[in-house]
């Protein structure tokens, strides 16, 4: 009996202990967690919430798919975002500004169309002059939509669903109903897709991925550090604050148009190159998949904020559950396209209610620490 007293004194002891202990550290960990909150920007929160996710999603399809994880699964996936992730680096600029290129999978289709045909007709053409002649051509069809938008003040939205049909008009007048064929391009070009800058056991980091890579840094460098960049931000979050302040909207609207079709144009020469069989409907939904990278990407869908490699992250998550359902064949064809529009509204509703939550406690921590100091 006395043993048993001691015995549950000793549990009680160190229930109480263990408690106590616990409270201390949850104590501690919240502290931290609401310093670590304080210091975060909600961009790079939703970032690493993407990685997670990305993470989960990698983890999920590996239990339910035999053999998923391979090296044919990053070299597929990589290609693949290559094409798209430039395509959403695009429709960020425009998004940023409070506006939207719904045009983008015309001027992809175009491009890839035009200089294919180009190609077949003259193989000795050099890599150069293609990749210019596909970014002279998207930027062109960019400032026709930069124009509409910024100076004659037609919404966004209106202008390129306009130009979204009349490009691909365009594209089957152009055609005359004829298709591209991977035999009369020259080699280099069917190579390109295939050119390794980086291989290890299998993986392959291709130069299009590079390319990729490339550009994302290059945007998000203009982005942070230079003055057009924080220009864009601006005419974002408040255009009349931006007005107010001396800054060319208009200007800048227009740039960022041009910028996205040159965008277009340069994902346009990339997709010939991976497909090389270009029709009048290539290029088709791209649309969709760069508004999906961007809203998953953490982008507001109202413009001022975002940044570039969260738009990257979204046109991985894009690819790699696209490529994933492929390949688990419970799920019917139809519903990918319905996942795809799941995306973008949970994005869309993390965004207005979440993360403008946290963008207001964290508003509240910085002035409460202001007003201490």
């Amino acid at each position: 009996m006395l043993n048993a007293m001691v015995a549950l004194s000793i549990i009680v002891i160190v229930v109480g202990v263990y408690f106590s202990v616990r409270k201390k550290i949850n104590s501690v960990k919240v502290n931290n967690i609401s310093n670590l909150l304080h210091r975060l920007r909600p961009e790079t929160l939703r970032e690493l919430i993407l990685l997670l996710l990305i993470l989960l999603v990698v983890i999920f399809f590996s239990i339910v798919i035999d053999h998923y994880l391979n090296a044919r699964l990053f070299n597929r996936v990589s290609t693949s975002v290559a094409i798209i992730g430039i395509l959403a680096i695009g429709q960020a600029l425009v998004v940023l500004t409070r506006n939207i290129d719904l045009s983008v999978g015309a001027v992809v289709g175009f491009t890839a169309y035009f200089v294919g045909q180009q190609l077949s007709q003259n193989n000795e053409m050099t890599p150069l002059v293609a990749i210019c002649m596909a970014i002279g051509i998207g930027a062109l069809m960019g400032s026709f939509n930069g124009f509409l938008v910024a100076f004659c003040r037609i919404p966004a939205i209106i202008v390129t669903l306009g130009t979204m049909a009349l490009f691909r008009t365009l594209l089957v007048e152009y055609s005359d109903a004829q298709t591209v064929l991977t035999v009369n391009l020259p080699q280099w070009l069917l190579e390109l897709p295939r050119i390794n800058v980086v291989s290890y056991e299998g993986l392959h980091f291709r130069l299009v991925v590079a390319v990729m890579c490339v550009v994302v840094i290059l945007f998000h460098l203009i982005l942070r550090y230079t003055s057009f960049g924080r220009k864009i931000y601006a005419v974002g979050s408040n255009p009349e604050a931006a007005a107010n302040s001396g800054f060319q909207s208009r200007k800048i609207i227009f740039i960022t148009f041009v910028m996205c079709g040159a965008l277009a144009g340069l994902t346009g020469f990339m997709y010939l190159a991976r497909f090389g069989n270009i029709t009048v409907v290539a290029g088709s939904g791209l649309e969709l998949k760069s508004v999906a990278a961007v809203v998953v990407g953490g982008i507001n869908i109202f413009g001022g904020s975002g940044s570039i490699f969260g738009a990257t992250l979204g046109a991985v998550m894009i690819d790699l559950l696209e490529n994933s359902l492929i390949r688990w064949l419970q799920i019917s064809e139809f519903w990918r396209d319905a996942m795809l529009g799941m995306l973008i509204l949970c994005s869309v509703a993390t965004d207005s209610v979440v993360m403008k939550r946290f963008r207001k406690y964290r508003l509240k921590k910085i002035t409460q620490k202001e007003e201490k100091l």
